[in-house]
């Protein structure tokens, strides 16, 4: 029981940088009390003290403002951060290293009994405010965004955000987000925000275009390699670089008075 414990409380370093004492962790994180007390809930609900375990559960919701249902099952290292406005239903199953952040519910779509509530395998973390209904499947290593309203299968490594939940990025997008920041790298400038699980349409255009140039380039050089096997000499010289210093010598003063050519203000 201690080692789990300690393993709760190292966790919560692990996934909170705003912990600084393991007294402070004991002592004021109430997503660690709800987990605790479950613990002992779950037992009395598998002994068969069906009330006694819903008591208990329903002691910690009033003291932490979490409800997880005694016959919920949790895996080692769930970290509830915050926590206030939290759900679990009966039968939700939750994996090792699982993150939930406040106002998650892992609820139920359906009065019939059996399983109802979602599944979540390892290291899922899902967003404030998220959904997760019906007796679904979250993938491993899957990321539920905050407010959506997920009630379909998530594969491994997706990224699910919106209402109802739609993916954005999932594991096979992973080597073309390489090849963009590889190839923004190498026209000078940073691609932070180029990535396939940020829904931002403008950096998913910028992505797109960062496709096209790689796309262009690579032909050209295609070409010039055989232009040259045929006796012909081009492309001599490597493709130029552009550095961001090169857009630098308009400041705001000098122009925010310019106007294109043909500018009526009066129109």
């Amino acid at each position: 029981m201690f080692e789990r414990i300690k393993e709760d409380i190292q966790s919560v370093f692990h996934r909170d940088p705003a912990a600084r004492t393991t007294f402070e962790v004991l002592t004021t994180y109430p997503g660690l009390h709800a987990i605790w007390v479950h613990r002992l809930s779950h037992k009395l609900w598998r002994a068969n003290w069906k009330w006694l375990a819903r008591a208990l559960s329903n002691l910690a919701r009033w003291l932490t403002g979490i409800e997880i249902h005694p016959g919920a099952t949790l895996g080692r290292r769930f970290f509830i951060d915050h926590g206030m406005g939290v759900v679990i239903g009966e039968t939700a199953e939750i994996g090792d290293d699982v993150t939930l952040y406040h106002g998650v519910t892992l609820g139920g779509t359906s009065w019939n009994a059996g399983k109802r509530h979602p599944t979540l395998k390892n290291n899922v973390v899902v967003g404030a405010g998220a959904k997760v209904l019906g007796p679904i499947t979250i993938g491993e290593g899957a990321k539920v965004g905050s407010n959506s309203v997920v009630v379909k299968d998530v594969p491994d490594d997706a990224t699910v955000v919106g209402i109802p939940g739609r993916i954005v990025a999932q594991v096979q997008d992973q080597q073309k987000a390489n090849d963009r920041d590889r190839i923004a790298r190498k026209y000078g400038f940073d691609a932070y925000a180029v990535s396939p699980d940020n829904p931002d349409p403008v950096a998913n255009a910028i992505g797109r275009m960062l496709d096209h140039v790689h796309l262009i380039d690579t032909k050209v050089e295609d070409m010039c390699k055989a232009i040259n096997k045929m006796g012909g000499d081009v492309c001599a010289d490597s493709l130029p670089s552009i550095d961001l210093d090169d857009f630098e010598g308009l400041e705001p003063e000098q122009h925010k008075n310019v106007q294109p050519e043909g500018f009526d203000p009066k129109i």
